[in-house]
């Protein structure tokens, strides 16, 4: 097992999909996988990526949206995506919030969270809906 600080023989114990215990001995499974002489590693962070993304521009949006995107990513060993949210003009900073957690909350299975992209910076669009 690798951690952020070392890197020891051991083994894990899984319960509800969870680590629950790292030693030696920890008794009967009802599923042993044999990782002896390997490496297992904690999942990846992806911390740039555009995923359901709406363009300011001709109402275009990325290819994957949060299921395909998140599903391909588990796939290559990440389990946390950080997706860029874009503020659409005239809309608060609050509201791309809430429509990415709309889009990403059914469909991801991952975890994930938001780096924002602020495109509308006036006073009146930090936090309440403001159309003009």
């Amino acid at each position: 097992m690798v951690t952020a600080i070392d890197s020891v023989a051991c083994d894990i114990g899984i319960k509800d999909g969870k680590i629950a215990a790292l030693g030696t001995d920890l008794g009967t499974a009802g599923r042993v996988i044999d990782a002896g002489g390997l490496l297992v590693l904690p999942g990846g962070v992806e911390s740039h990526c555009h995923i359901e993304q709406r363009s300011s521009v001709g109402g275009v949006t990325s290819a994957d949206d949060f299921f395909t995107g998140t599903r391909s990513a588990v796939f290559g060993g990440t389990t946390t995506i950080i997706s860029f949210a874009a503020q659409q003009k005239g809309a608060s900073l609050r509201q791309a919030v809430e429509d990415y957690h709309a889009c990403a909350g059914p469909k991801a299975v991952i975890d994930y969270g938001f780096h924002l992209i602020v495109s509308d910076p006036t006073s009146r669009c930090w936090v309440r809906n403001c159309r003009r």
